[in-house]
């Protein structure tokens, strides 16, 4: 057993440093595929996301729509050169909507999750990102909501709307810390997943993403290729439990799920 994993703690919602590899790959490489990728996703929301907006926007039926965002995050991910392993999808019941509740360390996690998860997806995302006008009008169409608990008319209108995805079919990912933590490090989780996941009555699934923050690490500047890392825990079902009594034992239980994974590498 390594020594970090011996001083690993769990059972508290505080930040985790775990130890860190560094990439032997040119600096000078990785920043031009840095730009690179985003050169290609700008590409991708000129020319092909705003006409596909402007169409759907005047339809009722968008099935195509989230094949769209399948090939635009695809395509995403391999001019960043990443390649995706995925482990335990068998677990999960393919009748079955799951709440999926993830670490965050990449720009890379999103479409990972959107794509390779096995289910159709829409996502959690800051309420920031509702407001920039093609971005924006594009999540609301690809089920992307934002749960703002400061505001609690529009946080109930905003699980309202979770309830009716998820009756139709739909999981939901989150990333629960928030944001990007750099490198190594696992953040406190925020409430918002666990409340989503009992609000919506669908089982939570711990989802551990690694080797993103070493191939386009939060505040690097670079995008290595390599391979990502996507591992899917056992489900942890919220049937019969409520979010007075049961939130932060399930948040706990999710996170150090999350945590011990993260200390195996």
């Amino acid at each position: 057993m390594s020594e970090h994993k011996q001083n690993l703690v769990l059972g508290e919602n505080k930040k985790l440093v775990f130890p860190l590899k560094e990439s032997n790959k040119s600096r000078f490489y990785g920043k031009l595929r840095y730009w690179w990728a985003w050169g290609v996703v700008g590409t991708i929301v000129l020319f092909i996301a705003t006409p596909l907006l402007i169409y759907y926007r005047f339809r009722k039926k968008r099935d195509n729509f989230f094949a769209w965002c399948d090939w635009g995050a695809r395509v995403w991910l391999k001019a960043c050169g990443a390649s995706v392993e995925v482990t335990g999808r068998e677990l999960l019941d393919e009748n079955q909507s799951y709440i999926f509740v993830s670490n965050h360390r990449s720009y890379l996690d999103t479409a990972t999750l959107y794509v390779f998860a096995g289910k159709r997806m829409g996502l959690v995302a800051k309420k920031e990102l509702l407001k920039i006008p093609i971005f924006g009008y594009g999540m609301a169409i690809a089920n992307v909501i934002a749960i703002d608990r400061t505001n609690r008319e529009k946080a109930r209108e905003s699980i309202e709307k979770a309830r009716r995805i998820v009756s139709n079919g739909y999981s939901f990912g989150v990333f629960a810390e928030g944001t990007r933590a750099m490198p190594g490090e696992l953040l406190p989780f925020k409430k918002g997943a666990v409340h989503l996941a009992l609000q919506t009555n669908v089982p939570i699934v711990p989802v551990v993403f690694k080797n993103t923050d070493l191939l386009m690490g939060k505040k690097t500047g670079v995008a290595f290729p390599g391979t990502i890392e996507m591992v899917m825990l056992p489900p942890i079902s919220t049937e019969g439990k409520n979010a007075k009594e049961h939130l932060m034992p399930l948040l706990i239980e999710t996170r150090d799920a999350v945590a011990a994974e993260l200390a195996s590498m």
